[in-house]
This record gives C-alpha cells, sequence and structure tokens, in this order.
C-alpha cells in the first residue's frame, strides 16, 4: 500500500529548522523531497552541533531521506532552474524571511503564473502581515515574544526558555497542517494557494489555558514549576530516591490514590474533597503527599499507583527515553547508516497510519548537492554537459 503523500513532490527551499522539520514530517508521510542548498555551503544547519567524525547529528535527524539540489538563487539562471522546476512540483515550501522571495523574483504571485495549482507555504517568524513582518527571528525570539517564557519554569526566578526549539518546531508542525489541508482543498477544487505560518502565531497557539486565566482575573499567568494551574494534585513529586510524576485529573483518581496510599481521611476531608477544593488548599495538601512520597522509592510508587489504574510515571532523561520499552514497541528510535557518523539513533515518526509500515531504518541524509544531476536531467532533461557548464558558472 502506498504511504498516503505517496507521488507528492516537494521543493525545499527551508533551512535550519522549521522549515526541513515540516518537510520531514512530509517525507515520513510519504513525500518526495528535493532540497535546494547553496553550492559548497548548503543548509547552515549542515554546520550545527553535535558532529560526529565530521557529520552534524542535527543537520541528519532533519534531513535524512531526502535529496539534495545545489543551487545559486541569486543567478539569472539559478532562478530560472526554480521556475522550470516548480512545473513539476506540488508544494514549494521556504522560510525566508517575507520579501526574500519577492527580491528573487520567485514569490508567490510569480510562481503561481508557472504553476496555477501550486501550494506555496512560507514558514517565518512574524508572518506575512503586520509591522513586524520583515523582522529576523529565531526560536529564541518567539518564546520570549510569543508568552511562553513568562510562564515556564518556578517562581521568582528568571524567564525559561522551554527545553527544546518549540517555535519552530511547532511552526513546522503547523506548516504540515496546512499543507496537507492544501493538498486535499486542491483535490476538491484543483486550486494551488499560499500558506502562511508565523513561529510567533504558532506560539500564541500552542498557549493553552494561559489566554483564558489571564482573561478571568487581569493578571498575567506565572511560571508554576511543574504543577498544573488549575488541578491538583498534577506534579512532580520527590520520592526517596527520585522524582516522578502524579497528574490525578479528576475527583474519582483522587478517591482511587487515596485508597491506593491508605490515606482514606483524605476523601472525606473537606479541603481536599474535589479538584476545586484541593487547588485552593494546595499548601495545605502538597506537603503532606511530599512527605507520604518520602518514605519509599519512586519506582515502588509507581507500581502501587498504577495498579489501582491511576496515571503516574517516571521522569526519563534522554538515555532513559532511549532505551525505554514503550517507545521501542512505537518504533519511535529508528535507525540511519550514515557515511561519516556510522549508525546513527534518531526519532522515528509519530503518525501510525495503516498506509505507512514501521521500518527501523531510515535512507540517509543527502551529501550536499548530491542529486543534482539526478533532479536537472529528470525534470528539465538537462544534458551531461549542460549540467557541467552550470557547475563551471557556479549555478550548481
Amino acid at each position: 500500500m502506498a504511504k498516503p503523500l505517496a507521488g507528492i513532490k516537494v521543493l525545499d527551499l527551508s533551512r535550519a529548522l522549521a522549515g526541513p522539520f515540516c518537510t520531514l514530517i512530509l517525507s515520513d508521510l510519504g513525500a518526495e523531497i528535493v532540497k535546494v542548498e547553496i553550492p559548497g555551503w548548503g543548509d547552515d544547519a549542515r554546520h550545527y552541533g553535535p558532529f560526529k567524525n565530521e557529520q552534524s547529528l542535527y543537520f541528519l535527524s532533519l534531513n535524512r531521506a531526502k535529496k539534495s539540489l545545489t543551487l545559486n538563487l541569486k543567478r539569472d539562471e539559478g532562478k530560472m532552474i526554480i521556475k522550470e522546476l516548480i512545473k513539476n512540483f506540488d508544494v514549494l515550501i521556504e522560510n525566508f524571511r517575507p520579501g526574500t522571495m519577492e527580491k528573487l523574483g520567485l514569490g508567490y504571485d510569480i510562481l503561481k503564473k508557472i504553476k496555477p495549482d501550486l501550494i506555496y507555504a512560507a514558514a517565518s517568524g512574524f508572518g506575512r502581515t503586520g509591522a513586524d513582518s520583515r523582522k529576523p527571528s529565531y526560536d529564541l525570539l518567539a518564546q520570549a515574544q510569543g508568552g511562553i517564557m513568562s510562564i515556564t519554569g518556578w517562581p521568582d526566578t528568571p524567564p525559561t526558555r522551554v527545553g527544546m526549539s518549540t517555535g519552530d518546531i511547532t511552526a513546522g508542525m503547523f506548516t504540515a497542517i496546512g499543507i496537507n489541508a492544501a493538498i486535499y482543498h486542491r483535490e476538491k477544487t484543483g486550486e494551488g494557494q499560499l500558506i502562511d505560518v508565523a513561529m510567533l502565531d504558532s506560539q500564541v497557539a500552542i498557549l493553552e489555558n494561559a489566554l483564558a486565566r489571564y482573561q478571568v482575573d487581569g493578571v498575567s499567568p506565572a511560571p508554576l514549576g511543574n504543577r498544573h494551574p488549575t488541578v491538583s494534585p498534577f506534579q512532580a513529586f520527590m520520592a526517596k530516591d527520585e522524582y516522578f510524576v502524579l497528574p490525578i485529573g479528576n475527583d474519582k483518581l483522587w478517591r482511587d490514590f487515596c485508597e491506593v496510599v491508605e490515606k482514606e481521611e483524605w476523601i472525606n476531608d473537606p479541603r481536599f474533597a474535589t479538584n476545586a477544593d484541593r487547588n485552593n488548599n494546595q499548601e495545605i495538601l502538597i506537603p503532606l503527599m511530599e512527605e507520604l512520597f518520602l518514605t519509599r522509592n519512586a519506582s515502588e510508587w509507581i507500581e502501587m499507583i498504577e495498579a489501582k489504574g491511576v496515571p503516574c510515571g517516571p521522569i526519563n532523561n534522554i538515555e532513559k527515553v532511549m532505551k525505554d520499552k514503550q517507545v521501542h514497541a512505537r518504533n519511535m528510535i529508528v535507525e540511519v547508516k550514515d557515511e561519516k557518523a556510522g549508525i546513527v539513533k534518531i526519532a522515528g515518526n509519530p503518525v501510525k497510519m495503516s498506509s505507512i509500515p514501521e521500518e527501523k531504518k531510515r535512507d540517509p541524509v543527502p551529501k550536499l548537492g548530491e542529486h543534482t544531476k539526478e533532479i536537472l536531467s529528470k525534470y528539465l532533461g538537462y544534458s551531461a554537459e549542460k549540467i557541467a557548464q552550470l557547475k563551471e558558472d557556479g549555478v550548481i
């Protein structure tokens, strides 16, 4: 059975993280990704660490199974090649600052005249409209301006960046969602369209209940450490040996928890009877629970509490994540064989579909310009002589 996006061809002009993460998703769903890179340098991410035997594992993790075409977009011949190639592709994605593609003469208004049903996806820091649209951006700026740093960390500590690039990652995910919706729309109408996704917008979209909480009392939510703002107990606790998490999301689970830890008196205590009561009396409840949990190891508490059907679990470091039985059962650690780095373990595809076989290995990351000849000859019919001349002229 073919993968859902089999036959979809994506011309990927993006670099760094947001765009490549989007096309990584599309690749796992079956699309062919042709990555356009700067001759002699490539995507900046090829030069980001960590490195193993001079291979960037950062770049590898985002760009395995793609094809690399080198092309100088500052040369007229390079721009012309894009205009010719786009006739053979379904989607173009870029994450330049808004206005860059227009300056190159490759904006959506130009390309849609060449291919009217083109799906053109643009991911940027602030989007294509608004006063900030032309500003440069990185993940840290998106997290800061989007509010997520203001609610991350512990009370009375400096603003804290989320431990992964949530600004870039969420923008990549939302761009992939938009592309899939646009493909479906095109199937029904024959129409292409422009997709405009901003890192800032993506951060605002995932603020969850912080927006609602502000509107209740007019006070900006502040960091709460690892606890939930409106559900209690719903946080990490220190056991005798290490921390574990206990998210109790309703009153039945609370009663079941109290029974299994032999604290039935907490069930009928009016301070703890309902979630609202527990939330309003955390300064009383949490110290009692902390004192209790210090009497056993985390693994003992987890086994005991889980046996009652109450959610409970360990806090894995990355080593433990990569060895976790459930993670492996879901094929979320797969291998890439690289000429330089050897066998590298990376994250698998989290979207499980009956049309996507679960494979333990992924195709390797492309060498810079590895597929240039193949793509130019396959899609544009260029001869070996013409390709050689383009290389000599610094176009590819």
